[in-house]
């Protein structure tokens, strides 16, 4: 969760001045490559990790050391290639789904320049989930972290370099004419250069970790093997690339909407009418979206550390612990979730201007948009560990079907409320997709696993979370009367509010475990 946290932060380090460098039209080119990426990669990629972790798991909690060890190395076949056949169906797919897609050609060249991470993606989940299936989150951490800073100074410098010698390189490139595609591929050169920085990490680490010879002989045949990482990791991976769609949703309804039935947002200089809708949905892609994948991500990797364990308590019959560490993963992402969402409801204009001093323009046109989200925040950060749950007790395709309605939800949500909200429709869509998810996700756990989850505690940190925006509120207010400087209305809200936050927890916890 540390790691996650430090690569969320080196991530907006990379994403944050990236928007202030592109604007809005630019950040569109750079939405635009990921999300063709993003379904391919969650496709061949994210079920890789918790499939591996998932075996391996099961095999040293049957004691077969040497089973785990064979399962590494057959996925690390089976894998290489699913990577490089996705990489290569990006590539290919650059130039007409630019074209097609969202008659944006000028986007072609920051999509072939992120398709050989899909190669490079497979092989770190692989190396990763294994490990994680030992229950050493130490390699996943580092690479993670290692990951995040070459992707930091690797994208950026790329970017800025490409924007400081824009007459001589775009001369390179005749078939595009807009610099600001060229910047956004160079800046999405980083998250390549950044996967295949995770490679050599793992690489290295391989060359100084001892491996020892066993006699075992009780391990599975590789046909087996093959044959269950895949079941494992395709319904998985499925699951993923229907999460993905959500981000597919949005561009095509998000411009699609706009151009058709027009908006009330006015064109801000530099920005034609035509551009308009590119510019709307560049601004909350790369505003709205990266403020709201901040937290998630942090209880994805709750969700990973319970992985094995639950697996453990699974396979041992051990309802007791089981009903515990389940307990324990919702509470904590909930508790993570509620005081981000309170804080950037309130805060959400004073935020949005701090990380994005120079997009004035694009901010404008997220502030509600990121308001409307925060729920669905909450939603989604809680939804994670409990998909990892669900495969640790062997039901990998229930995530794979409570997404599909998710997603249904989402496309109908896009189309009835974009027409008449604009962009902020896309927004609440967000919101009620990933209600439905939670719902759907906690009810098949519980019928699943026969555990009992305690609400109680849950809806304590509910109260604690309005406690602490409430308190924020009140700040902010009383410090804009007296004209505080926008940052220092950050902290001093943010201060107030963790602080009531915190006691709120603490009283109300420990007041429901006297009960």
């Amino acid at each position: 969760m540390l790691s996650a946290v430090a690569a969320k932060v080196l991530g907006a380090l990379f994403k944050i001045p990236l928007t202030n460098i592109l604007g809005g039209i630019g950040m569109s080119y750079f939405s635009c490559a990921y999300s063709l990426f993003m379904p391919v990669y969650a496709l061949t990629v994210t079920g890789v990790s918790s499939a591996v972790a998932r075996m391996t798991a099961q095999s040293m909690a049957l004691g077969m050391a040497e089973n785990a060890k064979k399962i590494r190395s057959t996925a690390l076949v089976i894998f290489s290639v699913t990577g490089l056949a996705g990489s290569i169906f990006t590539f290919v797919l650059a130039k007409p789904f630019s074209v097609y897609s969202v008659n944006s050609p000028q986007a072609a060249a920051a999509v072939a320049m992120i398709s050989p991470a899909v190669f490079f993606g497979c092989i770190t989940a692989v190396e990763r989930g294994y490990y994680e299936g030992l229950s050493n989150m130490y390699p996943t951490a580092l690479s993670q972290v290692a990951e995040g800073v070459v992707k930091v100074f690797g994208g950026l410098w790329l970017c800025g370099y490409v924007t400081a010698h824009s007459e001589s390189i775009i001369r390179l490139f005749p078939a595009i004419t807009d610099v600001r595609a060229l910047a956004a591929a160079a800046g999405i050169m980083g998250v390549t250069l950044s996967s295949l920085g995770a490679v050599l990490f793992f690489a290295v680490l391989r060359l100084f970790s001892r491996c020892e010879n066993s006699d075992e002989r009780t391990v599975m045949s590789r046909r087996r093997i093959t044959r269950e990482l895949i079941g494992t990791a395709l319904p998985t991976g499925v699951s993923a690339l229907v999460t993905n769609l959500t981000a597919l949703i949005d561009m095509w309804t998000v411009i699609g909407c706009i151009s058709y039935f027009g908006t009330s947002v006015k064109a801000p200089a530099g920005v034609s009418a035509a551009e308009l809708p590119h510019f709307i949905y560049g601004s909350f892609a790369g505003i709205a979206l990266t403020v709201f994948n901040l937290v998630p991500s942090v209880t994805n990797m709750l969700g990973k550390g319970a992985l094995s364990c639950i697996t453990d308590h699974w396979e041992c019959g051990s309802r007791t612990a089981l009903e515990k560490s389940s307990s324990q993963a919702i509470l904590t992402s909930l508790v993570i979730a509620v005081p981000a969402a309170a804080g950037i409801i309130v805060l959400a204009p004073e935020i949005m201007e701090f990380l994005f001093p120079r997009q004035s323009d694009e901010v404008v046109v997220c502030i509600n948009a990121l308001r409307l989200m925060m729920p669905g925040m909450v939603f989604l950060c809680v939804s994670y560990p409990l998909f990892s749950m669900l495969q640790a007790i062997g039901k990998s395709i229930l995530p794979l079907k409570i997404m599909l309605v998710g997603s249904t939800v989402k496309l109908v949500g896009n189309l009835v409320l974009i027409p008449s909200m604009g962009v902020d429709g896309a927004a609440f869509s967000t919101t009620i997709c990933y209600g439905v998810i939670l719902a759907l996700s906690l009810i098949a756990f519980v019928r699943s696993s026969g555990v009992h989850i305690n609400i109680a505690p849950l809806i304590g940190v509910v109260y604690a979370g309005l406690m602490c925006g409430g308190t924020a509120y009140l700040t902010a207010s009383v410090a804009e009367s007296h004209r505080i400087d926008g940052t220092a209305v950050i902290l001093l809200s943010a201060l107030t509010g963790g602080i009531t936050y915190v006691l709120s927890v603490f009283f109300t916890i420990k007041k429901q475990s006297h009960i």
